[in-house]
């Protein structure tokens, strides 16, 4: 059917049609024809592309958002959007209208966070929130933190990400790695090992180190303790550094889970490393980000 059939049809049954796809393909529609391009831009496609809960979501935000349409709402709610007094962000996939949120390092459960000797709270400038958590140095690092499963969209399998970076004077965050899961309910539970730092493991180093100090007469034993160092950094191949942004932060996975359509259910994510008495210091905690899954 060509440009004439197209403008033949109403309008209003042509933004129904839309209504029924995508945000990211209501966009390409527009390019269709002049008849699709304004059925596109209805309340009706648009308001349909909007969580349900909106309206409670905006009665949330630290500044009011006035918008002329629910287009123009959907796209500045693609930005984010801080809520509760500044300690959570919110913000829509573009593509998809799915719910995201990142939870502030002031909302997190963060053992001995409170205390200066530890952890300091500081203001960054590239930072969605007005402070983040650096760690001063500890030895038992756990990081908790929990959303309802009902403020996510259904339907969507999501990640959980924590967001931080590092400081120059950063150590101790790369062996031994950390322990990172999503529990939802009792039902689903997943956990894997990261590392927040590249880092030879302990006896990888002191391989390397007897070789170079005695030479051939122990190059023998200096290589089975090379063995045993692969060995267990083979343990950990999985637990690699955190992938860099676009925004200048870095973020881990924690761990996924696929959210039902009326799920009602908390979902906890949590890092941790306590076993090995380690101490740690210079990790720089934003939030912890939870989006929907990309494959």
């Amino acid at each position: 059917m060509g440009e004439s059939g197209m403008d033949r049809l109403p309008e209003g049954c042509v933004a129904h049609a839309i209504a029924l796809t995508s945000p990211r393909d209501a966009c390409r529609f527009s390019a269709v024809s002049s008849c699709f391009r304004s059925a596109a831009a209805y309340d009706t496609v648009w308001d349909r592309f909007l969580p349900s809960d909106y309206r409670s979501i905006l009665s949330r935000a630290v500044r009011p958002v006035v918008c002329s349409s629910k287009r123009d709402l959907f796209f500045r709610l693609c930005d984010s959007l801080l809520i509760d007094a500044g300690k959570m962000s919110f913000w829509l996939e573009r593509s998809s209208g799915a719910k995201c949120y990142m939870l502030s390092a002031r909302s997190l459960s963060i053992t001995w966070g409170d205390t200066p000797q530890y952890w300091r709270w500081v203001p960054l400038s590239d930072s969605r929130f007005s402070e983040a958590a650096e760690l001063v140095n500890v030895c038992w690092l756990e990081i908790r933190g929990k959303i309802q499963s009902r403020m996510l969209s259904g339907r969507r399998t999501y990640a959980a990400y924590l967001i931080f970076k590092l400081a120059d004077w950063s150590r101790g965050l790369g062996h031994p790695p950390q322990e990172a899961s999503v529990t939802v309910g009792v039902e689903h539970s997943s956990t894997h090992v990261v590392r927040l730092q590249p880092s030879d493991s302990p006896s990888r180093v002191r391989a390397r180190r007897n070789r170079i100090r005695f030479g051939p007469l122990v190059r023998w034993g200096a290589m089975m303790l090379e063995i045993a160092a692969d060995q267990e950094a083979s343990a950990a191949a999985a637990a690699e550094v955190g992938d860099a942004r676009d925004d200048g932060w870095m973020e881990a996975e924690l761990g996924e889970f696929y959210n039902e359509e009326g799920e009602d259910g908390e979902v906890e994510m949590s890092l941790m490393e306590v076993k090995g008495g380690h101490w740690k210091k210079g990790l720089i905690i934003q939030g912890i980000e939870i989006r929907p899954k990309a494959y």
